[in-house]
């Protein structure tokens, strides 16, 4: 009998804002919520950009006046839209419209004669260039006469062409709610994000770790890309070009399992299995099968899985922009036809596009197996019974699409198709595509969706593509995916592609459904999302999520009515708690997990025996396993 990995946390923070309770979904479907719901979510934004504060739980604006979530939206609503999702490039970034580069200039006497010029002595390369003659003129000056001419690098601005990303909402630091000790971006947000997932679950995490052996918790985190500001590999790459020192930190800080590493190091406290596993723009849902595999194999009966991003850099920006693959300036503008361009639809997927658009995300999700759930009286969002990946096998252009993707959505639908029967995918399953928003993708991706519902039958599969809104996060990417996917299931509403007017000609749509506006599925309720996601060099990935109701049924089913009931009382507390933290964050607090150097095991109070160990912080020992893998071997 094989554990279920269930979903009971998530959150994180990307362009549409905070991910937990569903708030960054509802960001996607703002128009089609209740008042109610809109307002809350607007006004728990307005906090995060810090346009109101709270005071004596209370809103207040910048004056001191109180405000109903009402007149927020009213204050402040087209402030928060444009503020949030894709949008042009905030200066917090770079500056698109002059962007820092050097220029070479070579420089000469008039006609070939010696000039000179004056320096401080300490500013001398080393060794002098052989037709450089030097005078000290003091103590720290030199006079420097050049004969043959020199070359130097003058600083120089710029326009970059590309000047829409997907980024946090205006306003919103994660620096400034714990102490981030120049962190690298993609850290700070890690940190952020991984509280916000495990604040979301209602549980108190001590709860969990005395629930569970030591090394029965797992954390798979990575960023596809490192991190490339200046306090990681930027810095490091850069500083003797600029004429500075590298610092202790960066190299370390920059590496790409650091999301991992901090996770255990300063949010968990884990002695568990960590990993940092990258597939490219599907490195999601490779970190996703490794915690799914442990949980089913019962190696591991606990797993964080998730990713931090931060390519919102000018580095990221010109290498993509380099082999054409982001939206420009101009190339949106000659899809509109018009001179001035809309920035917010800049991610187009499955219409007229010329690229996609890069953003920062970080996003987490808690795993545990279904009976430590029904044990806890865990919240369930969902399921993920299976994640598939495959290459393409050989390649001419390392970053073009490949076969693998057929294999990958194929074994995904067949798979549903076990748990919740054909009819149940054909009739109430979607599909939360890669959706790049690059003129290849809309025709590749859509053509092998196509084939596929094509071979199952599948007459009508609803597309939809989280991107539209927030961007291509890179090793994010599908964890966007996946929290859209929970809201859906939760609203039954699947985001339409709103930043298109209608899907491009090339499209392949025979057994697809696209919609530009928001659908309601209250009536033929979603119980399957299938997620994809392909990655340059042939990382293609599919998963299968599970809504919560088919999770109830196949619970129902294993535990019993009784064991269900029983959960479902213990569930009631999990759930007063974890609406009570989202109460608090909507109120701006976070109450971000930091524990830098506390709690430190002291190694020499390890216990060791031959069939246990005794860790310090920890209730439960960690007992030797048999294996009986080899046995008919031995």
């Amino acid at each position: 009998m094989s554990r279920l990995p269930v979903i009971v946390g998530f959150g994180g923070y990307n362009a549409a804002g905070r991910s937990s309770f569903h708030h960054g979904f509802r960001r996607t479907v703002l128009e089609s919520l209740p008042a109610a719901e809109r307002q809350e979510t607007l006004a728990g934004l307005a906090v995060l950009m810090k346009l109101v504060r709270v005071e004596a739980d209370q809103y207040l604006d910048a004056d001191g006046q109180v405000l109903t979530p009402a007149e927020i939206e009213t204050r402040f609503g087209e402030q928060i839209l444009q503020g949030t999702l894709v949008r042009r490039i905030e200066k917090r970034h770079l500056d698109v419209d002059a962007a820092h580069w050097q220029k070479n200039l070579t420089i000469t006497g008039e006609a070939g004669k010696p000039f000179s010029f004056i320096t401080l002595a300490k500013q001398l390369p080393e060794p002098l260039p052989t037709d450089w003659v030097v005078e000290p003129l003091n103590d720290t000056e030199v006079m420097v006469t050049v004969y043959d001419g020199c070359d130097i690098k003058v600083d120089s601005f710029r326009s970059l062409p590309v000047k829409s990303a997907g980024q946090l909402p205006s306003g919103f630091e994660p620096s400034e709610h714990y102490a981030s000790r120049f962190h690298p971006r993609g850290l700070q947000m890690t940190i952020v994000a991984a509280t916000d997932a495990l604040r979301s679950s209602g549980l108190p995490w001590q709860t969990i770790v005395d629930s569970v052996q030591p090394d029965e918790i797992a954390v798979f985190a990575s960023s596809a890309m490192s991190q490339l500001d200046e306090n990681s590999f930027g810095g490091l790459m850069q500083s003797r070009l600029k004429g500075n020192r590298v610092s202790a930190k960066q190299l370390a800080l920059g590496l790409n399992s650091m999301p991992a590493d901090f996770i255990n190091a300063y949010i968990l406290g884990s002695v568990g299995t960590t990993g940092a596993i990258t597939g490219a723009c599907a490195s999601f849902l490779y970190n996703l099968q490794k915690g799914t595999e442990m949980i089913t194999s019962g190696r591991a009966r606990v797993v964080l899985v998730g990713n931090g991003e931060a390519p919102v850099t000018q580095e990221c920006i010109e290498g993509y922009g380099a082999m054409g693959a982001l939206a420009t300036e101009d190339g949106l503008r000659s899809i509109e036809g018009q001179p001035d361009v809309d920035f917010r639809r800049a991610s187009r997927p499955f219409s007229h596009n010329c690229g996609f658009t890069l953003a920062e995300s970080a996003q987490f999700f808690l795993l545990m197996d279904d009976e430590l759930a029904m044990q806890l009286g865990a919240d369930i969002h969902g399921a993920v019974p299976d994640v598939f990946i495959n290459a393409d096998g050989f390649k001419k252009s390392i970053s073009a699409p490949g076969p693998g993707n057929y294999l990958t959505m194929s074994k995904a639908i067949f798979s549903a198709m076990q748990i919740v029967g054909e009819e149940g995918v054909r009739q109430r399953s979607f599909v939360h595509a890669h959706g790049s928003s690059t003129p290849a993708n809309r025709v590749t991706e859509s053509e092998l969706l196509d084939r596929v519902a094509g071979a199952f039958d599948i007459q009508d599969l609803p597309l939809t593509a989280v991107k539209a809104y927030v961007g291509h996060s890179l090793a994010s990417a599908s964890a966007d995916q996946m929290a859209s996917a929970l809201g859906s299931f939760r609203y039954q509403i699947i985001p339409g592609i709103k930043t298109i007017d209608e899907v491009a000609e090339d499209v392949h749509r025979e057994h697809l459904r696209i919609s530009t506006r928001d659908v309601s599925r209250t009536a033929e309720p979603l119980e399957v999302c299938f997620i994809n996601s392909k990655g340059f060099g042939g990382n293609n990935a599919s998963c299968v999520v599970l809504a919560p109701s088919v999770v109830e049924r196949m619970l129902h089913k294993r535990y019993g009515n009784a064991a269900y009931a029983d959960y479902c009382k213990r569930r009631e507390a999990t759930r007063a708690a974890a609406q009570e933290y989202d109460r608090r964050a909507l109120k701006g607090q976070l109450d971000v997990i930091y524990n830098f150097g506390e709690n430190m095991i002291d190694d020499s109070q390890i216990q060791i025996s031959g069939s246990e160990m005794r860790i310090p912080g920890f209730s439960q020992s960690l007992v030797f396993r048999k294996d009986d893998r080899f046995k008919d071997m031995l």
